[in-house]
């Protein structure tokens, strides 16, 4: 049999990770046509069908499965030997998942300086509503909203957090004053989340404030309740991180804190590379910087 290309095993691995050849394609910088005639020319080579067409997109076989596991070691080992004769560092590319509000106040205020620090790396930061999965390889590491309880990971809790109401002085001055979280409930609009497409069960915050509290502005965005919040559209609870950080909302009831956490996760087999502890310590590294903003101070 002759030897396959590395490029098409790279191929392979872009396509069982994403699940498409149009992105696997984009990820790796050339067009589906090519992706599916590198995949049809491993799959001769290899002798068996790699992945079954769908209507969502590829689905591995278990021969695809049997490969895979072979390849992605095969993948960490070209990553860590680029990594060990590189004169700036590690190499290679690190994709982060975290929480929309996280992810655009804290993390991305910090990339271009961990980029000046380690050059040969590339990062994803996939900042959204909703999680990648480590277990699933989806990304190399994600920042979650509580511990997972199973899966092929190493967690640890990253920080705790604090929340709290926020609204803002123009809204405030036109409504009934807030002295107790019973006074929400009348003559005050409330932002919060969609209750049936809230992504995590530890953003419900409302509910820890007063359980009678309904918001009748909401989204699935942290970033457009914050929007809506300092457009004079209510009371709303935010991170501090965000609250604390826009001097144009005050806090409302301030002796209501709520309190959640950020756990730092990672897939086992991955958690060692060398691009994956500088971004780690990186992250740690940012939340103590804003230890203040985190704690609510």
């Amino acid at each position: 049999m002759q030897a396959a290309d590395w490029s098409d095993f790279q191929a392979f691995l872009a396509v069982a990770r994403t699940g498409q050849l149009a992105r696997a394609g984009r990820m790796m910088g050339m067009d589906a046509t090519t992706i599916g005639r590198r995949l049809r020319r491993l799959e001769g080579q290899m002798g068996a069908t790699l992945f079954e067409q769908t209507r969502e997109g590829q689905i591995l076989t278990p021969a695809g499965e049997r490969l895979l596991a072979v390849v992605e070691q095969m993948a960490l080992a070209s990553s860590e030997l680029e990594s060990a004769h590189s004169p700036s560092g590690p190499t290679g590319s690190v994709r982060i998942s975290v929480s929309e509000g996280f992810g655009s106040w804290v993390v991305a205020r910090h990339l271009g300086a961990f980029a000046a620090r380690y050059p040969g790396l590339t990062v994803d930061l996939v900042a959204s509503s909703g999680f990648l999965s480590p277990s699933r390889r989806e990304a190399d590491i994600a920042v979650l909203l509580s511990r997972p309880k199973t899966g092929p990971l190493i967690a640890r809790k990253l920080s705790n957090y604090a929340l709290r109401l926020y609204a803002s002085p123009a809204y405030l001055a036109e409504r009934k004053p807030i002295l107790t979280p019973a006074d929400l409930r009348n003559g005050h609009q409330l932002v919060g989340y969609v209750p049936e497409l809230i992504y995590a069960p530890e953003l419900n915050y409302l509910g820890d404030i007063d359980p009678d509290l309904v918001a009748t502005l909401r989204s699935t965005s942290i970033l457009a309740q914050h929007i809506m919040l300092k457009s004079y559209a209510g009371v709303g609870v935010l991170p501090c991180f965000i609250g604390d950080a826009d001097p144009t909302l005050v806090r409302v009831l301030p002796g209501h804190t709520i309190t959640r956490s950020f756990w730092l996760v990672t897939h086992k087999d991955t958690h060692g590379l060398q691009r994956i502890r500088v971004t780690i310590d990186w992250l740690s590294e940012i939340v103590k910087q804003d230890a203040r903003l985190f704690a609510g101070v």
